[in-house]
């Protein structure tokens, strides 16, 4: 914005308020919505609306302005819909046309007026009455190259809804995503509850916390990770089906795929295995790309997805096998494991555990060859302190993910129920957190506790929420898929 300009717009202020004209008045008279408008006359010709006048009152922002002399047009957005608006000298008071003419781009204005329509046919409202509700002082990007640059897109993601459709459309996909995930959920019998963000032990991933503190109590609080943690302690306590759809915070970069703050629906419900979570993720998801996309098919990326079931239920084993023809089960440790990637022809792996060597092969070589939905079965019991064993093989839990264009779409286990077996988990998270594994989970007593006193089987499940509505809206990182999505600090 140019000092001139941000001048000219202040002098208006000025004269306005000089004038004893409110810019900023308390009230708005009724209106009618601008879609209800064209809801109801849309289809409504020229010669219809001469014999019988519609009067209408809307308000709105102005996005653009043409002048031809003597004829005005004004073009207003509310809530997504435009509707043209016009003004011509002689046809109106000389004190309306005038403020008409005295409006700037990005001004909010109420209209009331007759609804005619132009040589071309546009659905227009003649201006009887015009009233200024808020002043712009800055004005919007200019409509044909809007936001160019991907920070300023985000930084100012007010400005991008306004002027970018694929944002608006974003935004509203989101909201759908939400609310078809809690239809579906709440159809099931579960019940929406709320656990704690601010947590004194973080649990239920394996995460480094945003850290604060409370001064009230001199104490140190985490950001939760997740909330898996406080949901079972509700298993525990009764209510045998709940979920929540909230935010996580996990102190790690930014990503493609990855943002500090993200929003997670958990679930959790009483007698039920990580396979029953499978056919409830199953039919979950398929239910909300039904139900926002309109059909089980879509594009993202320019690959096409079909959600429709049933999907592809595949364990680590076999995948790493078919993807580099390692048997990782035949090199059950850390230096077996090495070795055979060496045979292999693939680079030695760095990490220190055989667990999280595998986690390293699934991420570099099956991962992102995933790209209809399948599910990966059997994890090793070190990446997931908070699963069950597996009956046949103890170095294995009862765990899947869910992978969908090359990325995890959700998590889920046969929830650990021993406390026992939970407190050697924790025991040895401690010996890794002490070894230098900052995302080592911390040993919770009052967990602990909880589970003493008997949580049935239940079954787990965590869905990003961001990464979903990521594949709903095509959009090719996490960022375009957050209305305000975490970003460097400006450099002064």
């Amino acid at each position: 914005m140019s000092e001139a300009e941000r001048k000219a717009r202040r002098e208006r202020l000025a004269a306005l308020r000089d004038a004893g004209v409110d810019p900023f008045p308390a009230r708005v008279e009724a209106v009618e919505r601008i879609a209800d408008v064209r809801a109801r006359c849309d289809d409504r010709d020229e010669a219809s609306l001469e014999a019988d006048p519609v009067q209408v009152a809307i308000a709105g922002r102005l996005m653009s302005q043409r002048s031809f002399g003597k004829l005005m047009f004004l073009t207003l957005r509310e809530d997504g819909a435009q509707l043209q608006v016009s003004a011509r000298k002689g046809d109106v008071d000389p004190g309306v046309f005038a403020s008409v003419r005295a409006l700037d781009v990005g001004d909010f204005i109420r209209v009331e007026g007759a609804l005619w329509r132009t040589r071309t046919g546009e659905l227009t409202v003649r201006i009887a009455r015009v009233q200024l509700l808020a002043k712009g002082l800055r004005p919007l990007p200019e409509k044909w190259h809007g936001l160019s640059d991907v920070e300023t897109r985000f930084r100012q993601r007010y400005l991008d809804l306004l002027v970018t459709a694929a944002t608006r459309e974003m935004a509203v996909r989101r909201s759908e995503t939400v609310r078809a995930l809690r239809a579906f959920l709440d159809g099931r019998g579960f019940l929406e509850v709320e656990t704690p963000i601010l947590q004194p032990i973080y649990g239920g991933a394996l995460a480094r916390p945003f850290t604060t503190h409370h001064n009230a109590y001199d104490q140190q609080l985490y950001l939760r990770v997740s909330d898996e943690l406080y949901l079972k302690r509700l298993v525990i306590g009764g209510l045998d089906r709940v979920y929540e759809v909230g935010r996580a915070f996990r102190n790690e970069g930014v990503s493609r795929k990855h943002n500090p703050e993200f929003t997670m629906m958990e679930c959790y419900q009483a007698y039920a295995d990580y396979r029953d979570m499978m056919d409830l993720t199953e039919a979950m998801v398929g239910h909300v790309v039904e139900t926002v996309n309109g059909t089980s098919r879509l594009t993202y990326q320019e690959q096409e997805i079909d959600f429709t079931p049933p999907w592809p239920r595949r364990t680590l084993q076999e995948s790493i096998h078919e993807a580099v023809g390692i048997d990782v089960l035949a090199h059950a440790d850390a230096d077996s494991l090495r070795a055979a990637m060496g045979v292999a022809g693939l680079d030695p792996s760095e990490e220190p555990t055989w667990a999280l060597m595998v986690d390293d092969l699934i991420s570099q070589y099956v991962e992102p060859n995933l790209i209809q939905p399948t599910f990966l079965v059997d994890y090793p019991v070190d990446l997931s302190p908070l699963a069950k064993r597996s009956p046949g093989n103890p170095l294995l839990v009862e765990r899947f993910e869910l992978f969908v264009a090359g990325m995890e779409l959700a998590n889920a286990f046969s929830e650990l129920n021993d406390p026992d077996d939970q407190r050697q988990r924790f025991e040895a998270q401690r010996t890794a957190r002490e070894s230098g594994d900052e995302e080592a989970h911390p040993l919770d007593e009052d967990y602990l506790l909880a589970l003493e006193h008997g949580m049935p089987p239940t079954g787990g499940l965590g869905v990003g929420v961001d990464r979903l509505v990521m594949l709903l809206t095509d959009s090719p990182t996490l960022r375009e898929a957050l209305l305000f999505p975490h970003v460097r600090p400006e450099r002064g």
